[in-house]
């Protein structure tokens, strides 16, 4: 089996709205913005520079010594005519994100992929809010291999506190468990646990989250190439015996453009609607009704751009 998804993956929903664009020079631009039906929606301004690892090979100079030299960033070729030295420096595959959200939040993070060991990758976050001129560091891990993934989450400056989660998968089942310790109260701050089956037509899960008081079961079925539907049930045991419900499909109209639609046992139906309008040109509209009150302003409208260069 390849590698398992991320914890938070193995029943994933999503009700983001993304205008991406990236530069020829590597730089990739992403304008995301995050609205649930309740509360206000959220955004981001992101631009990401990627150091792919790689090697540069340059002639340098002609030398007349018979010294021989040999490192990781030079080495001096001899021959009866000559003697040249050649310089080689490897970059270490950083990459580089600046964000700036609707919150005034300034954020800065740095990656290493596959660079300190295969399947690892490291980050380093730094976060400042210029209002009230609070810093945060964090220091986040991934580690992937074939039936295995593994996260882990370190907030430097609060605690400090870690979130620590993995998943394990074997012909299609998945178990993963995340935990959370602070380390100066010497305390488990949360935990979970998700089990889940998945196979490439249709995949189910189950989780139990909030320290193992609200439990959700979720299904997805890919019928045909067109048509795909999911369904998922919410139960909150300290809230009370209400089950939360809600139903989802998408239908592929033709190969550039698909609907989509959701609707919970609170009333709240979605529509969205994409539409690749040319080779690196996709256009996205999205509405959101409160259909219990429905002569209220409760509604909401999106769209979303995606530029590929």
């Amino acid at each position: 089996m390849a590698t398992p998804p991320a914890y938070s993956d193995i029943a994933k929903t999503s009700n983001d709205i993304d205008v991406k664009s990236k530069a020829p020079n590597g730089v990739s631009f992403n304008v995301k913005g995050t609205s649930a039906h309740e509360g206000q929606p959220s955004g981001s301004i992101e631009a990401k520079y990627a150091d792919p690892p790689s090697g540069t090979l340059s002639n340098l100079l002609r030398f007349t010594t018979s010294t021989k030299l040999d490192t990781p960033n030079f080495s001096f070729l001899f021959s009866p005519e000559n003697t040249m030295m050649l310089m080689f420096y490897r970059h270490a595959g950083l990459s580089l994100t600046q964000t700036w959200t609707t919150a005034n939040v300034l954020s800065t993070k740095m990656e290493l992929d596959n660079n300190i060991a295969k399947g690892l990758k490291a980050e380093a976050l730094t976060d400042f809010v210029p209002s009230s001129q609070k810093f945060g560091a964090k220091l986040n891990l991934y580690f992937k291999q074939p039936n295995f993934n593994a996260r882990a989450f370190f907030d430097v400056l609060k605690g400090p506190v870690a979130s620590v989660d993995a998943v394990l998968g074997h012909e299609g089942f998945l178990v993963g468990a995340e935990a959370g310790y602070d380390v100066q109260k010497a305390s488990i701050t949360k935990y979970a646990a998700a089990v889940g089956y998945t196979q490439p037509e249709y995949s189910a899960a189950i989780t139990a989250t909030n320290n193992l008081s609200v439990f959700a079961a979720s299904y997805y079925h890919k019928v045909n190439s067109q048509v795909e539907a999911g369904a998922k049930a919410t139960w909150d045991s300290k809230a009370g015996s209400t089950v939360g419900m809600e139903v989802a499909s998408k239908y592929r109209l033709d190969p550039t453009s698909f609907a989509k639609g959701k609707v919970n046992d609170r009333g709240i139906a979605s529509l969205a609607y994409n539409v690749k309008l040319r080779p690196g040109v996709t256009v996205g509209l999205g509405v959101s009704l409160d259909t219990q009150n429905l002569n209220e302003a409760a509604h909401k409208v999106g769209t979303s751009f995606e530029f590929e260069g």
